[in-house]
């Protein structure tokens, strides 16, 4: 079964597994079918946007709603997101105990640079922020948590990819390559370059790459002896934030966060 996320433009591949529930699988990929921005969204809009047949699409949203996980408007005959999808997500963000550690240093990072400073984990072909702190000076990026953003073209997502394992880099490497098709050399040629500057820094750098006018350092952050891969960024305006600055004063910085984050998880017991 093949799906098309259109929401976030990844491919979900899973493959054929008996214990493999395709309707429960269908039901998650209708929720992620609402795109940020997008409040109500009809039976034919998430069909096309899934690939799930009308009939089925008809059901799976009368019982997402009966359960919650949608809101039904019968003027527009649409759905929105309801609230237990909102109760699952701080369910998950109250459990992941690395958010309170990391947040001071992270802000404090944040207040010391004017920049914005987070902290994100892979979903599928991006990152999504789990915790954002923000500077106080004007030329910022204001992302919040919850944002995503693509592992082949931000500087935290390279990140990531440099933190795995061998032969999961390489699978991910191998799904991004699907999903640029044909534009997947020039990407390939950039997260190469980040993997270089990696080995030589100790973190990665994005100068323009996820959008022209921002750069940003990030580095993995490998918990558990690499039984979990997560990601820290410093980012902001790049007519402030020169090569210079991100090699010679952020990187550095941003070393030293995700030091005092590691050295404060390592007596207690992850979540996981």
């Amino acid at each position: 079964m093949k799906r098309l996320d259109t929401a976030n433009n990844e491919s979900v591949l899973p493959e054929k597994d008996r214990n493999f529930v395709t309707a429960l699988a269908r039901g998650l990929e209708l929720l992620r079918a609402f795109g940020t921005g997008e409040e109500y969204l009809g039976n034919a809009e998430l069909s096309k946007r899934t690939g799930i047949p009308r009939p089925t699409i008809s059901r799976l949203t009368y019982t997402l709603t009966e359960l919650g996980y949608l809101q039904h408007n019968q003027h527009l005959e649409k759905y929105r997101l309801g609230a237990g999808v909102l109760a699952l997500g701080y369910r998950y963000l109250a459990n992941l105990g690395i958010r309170d550690i990391a947040r001071p240093h992270l802000q404090s990072l944040a207040d010391a640079t004017d920049c914005n400073v987070s902290l994100g984990a892979a979903d599928r072909n991006s990152i999504v922020y789990l915790e954002t702190c923000h500077g106080n000076g004007p030329l910022i990026i204001r992302l919040d948590t919850g944002s995503r953003l693509p592992i082949a073209t931000s500087a935290i997502g390279r990140a990531w990819l440099c933190g795995l394992p061998p032969e999961r880099q390489e699978q991910v490497m191998r799904e991004l390559k699907t999903m640029y098709g044909k534009e997947w050399p020039t990407f390939k040629d950039a997260i190469l370059k980040s993997q270089d500057d990696y080995a030589r820094y100790g973190f990665c750098l994005s100068e323009g790459d996820w959008q022209q006018d921002i750069s940003a350092v990030a580095m993995p952050l490998i918990l558990e002896d690499g039984a979990e891969i997560m990601a820290i960024n410093c980012g902001g305006s790049s007519l402030r934030l020169t090569h210079e600055r991100l090699v010679d004063n952020l990187g550095p910085r941003l070393k030293d966060v995700a030091e005092n984050i590691k050295r404060e998880l390592s007596p207690r017991s992850f979540p996981t």
